[in-house]
């Protein structure tokens, strides 16, 4: 049988561990050699008793180290493994910790106090290119940030917002509103034309169409004297000739009668309740249509890749008019101490006021994170974080004790 080769471990808090284990290990060793050869020389028992007393400090703060993360040797000792059992209540406590040390507004708003955001801005709508096409600094830091972010939850928050928003939203007043505009712009009138046009189109790919239908409903002693191709000749040229005159002619009354139209659906759209019904039930229905929650899934991610875009390709961002106008403001916001103050006390407000409104939103946010892990990913997390030093615990445990132990015994010796 093949014995699997020894690997050292390759983190820190792994080469610790083993390390704490193999010097118990080797206090172990010591003991059961110096209890043998007890009497081969008077030293031999202050060493027995230094080694006894290391084992008892490094089982004991093993057991201690252990029962933090699982129940030692698997046995369900209680008040052990306290970790994975108060994980939920770690969580809260974590989250209450940060809510009341890092987002409140007046911790916010004394640390904004020493940070000049003004200035780094102006310094990158300032900065000249960086090799590799692309700026250093804020630019790194931002897309690192938005890399970090939970996407997955981010997209499902949008994705949500935007549907509740759109849900509470009354949508007749808000069309009745973009039709009385359009029409007090005659920005409707192109709409018209357009529609027009269509018709003039369909009255072409349609013609035999109405001829074939004036035949069917013509009786055959008028077909014989060609009375049905008259009459669907007058049809065809009446419809053309109105068509034309309403094209040309911008106060046409069938133009007007259009207009009118429009004004009385806008009327209706606000006034009436059978309307407005009708507008919520249409919104509705687009809503639950997979097509739009597939649209509104891909919002944040679409925004994301432009936000990360924009950052990292400032050039081609801010080419052109645009380019040049940021530059002259940064340009501006770095010679000029007022604006520049001004700008910094806005962002201070809009960041206390960010803290404010949203700050139980991120603690609930980290609180639920760590409600949803697992057990098993709250004890790795944690203990590859703090387990190197709780290593140290337990070498430390094992040399002291022992040294208490060998003092304890000295003393012994003396008084007897």
């Amino acid at each position: 049988m093949a014995l699997t080769p020894f690997r050292y471990p390759e983190t820190p808090f792994l080469r610790m561990r083993l390390f704490a284990t193999l010097l118990l290990v080797f206090m172990a060793a010591v003991f059961v050699t110096a209890s043998h050869f007890v009497d081969a020389h008077p030293a031999i028992p202050y060493l027995r008793a230094f080694a006894e007393a290391s084992m008892v400090g490094g089982i004991a703060d093993w057991f201690a180290v252990t029962a933090l993360f699982r129940h030692p040797l698997g046995v369900p000792i209680p008040h052990t493994a306290i970790i994975p059992r108060n994980k939920d209540r770690i969580g809260d406590a974590l989250a209450d910790f940060i809510r009341s040390n890092f987002l409140t507004p007046l911790v916010v708003a004394r640390r904004l106090e020493s940070v000049d955001i003004a200035g780094a801005a102006a310094r990158w709508l300032t900065a000249p290119r960086a090799p590799g096409g692309r700026r250093t600094g804020l630019p790194q830091l931002a897309t690192r940030l938005i890399d970090a972010l939970d996407h997955a939850a981010i997209g499902k928050m949008v994705r949500e917002a935007a549907s509740k928003k759109l849900r509470a939203m009354e949508l007749s007043p808000v069309l009745a509103g973009v039709v009385e505009a359009a029409i007090d712009g005659k920005r409707h009138e192109p709409v018209v034309d357009v529609a027009i046009q269509w018709a003039a189109r369909t009255l072409d790919a349609e013609e035999s169409t109405i001829r074939d239908l004036v035949t069917d409903r013509t009786s055959w002693l008028l077909r014989l004297a060609s009375v049905d191709d008259r009459l669907a000749d007058s049809i065809v040229d009446a419809l053309r000739r109105l068509l034309i005159e309403v094209a040309a002619s911008p106060e046409h009354p069938l133009r007007i009668k259009i207009t009118e139209g429009l004004r009385d659906f806008a009327f209706d759209l606000r006034h009436l309740p059978r309307v407005q019904a009708k507008v919520e039930a249409i919104k509705l229905d687009l809503l639950d249509n997979p097509a739009l929650g597939d649209w509104l899934d891909g919002l944040w991610g679409n925004a994301r890749a432009a936000l990360v875009n924009a950052i990292n390709n400032p050039e081609a961002t801010l080419g052109g008019g645009f380019g040049e106008t940021m530059r002259k403001f940064g340009e501006r916001l770095e010679a000029d101490p007022a604006l520049r103050h001004a700008v910094n006390v806005y962002a201070r407000r809009a960041g206390v006021g960010l803290v404010n409104d949203y700050g139980d939103a991120i603690v609930a946010l980290i609180s639920d994170t760590i409600r949803g892990w697992d057990a098993r990913t709250v004890t790795d997390k944690l203990e590859s974080a703090v387990g190197r030093d709780l290593q140290y615990i337990r070498i430390n445990g094992t040399l002291i004790g022992g040294l208490v132990g060998l003092a304890i015994y000295t003393v012994s010796q003396a008084i007897g």
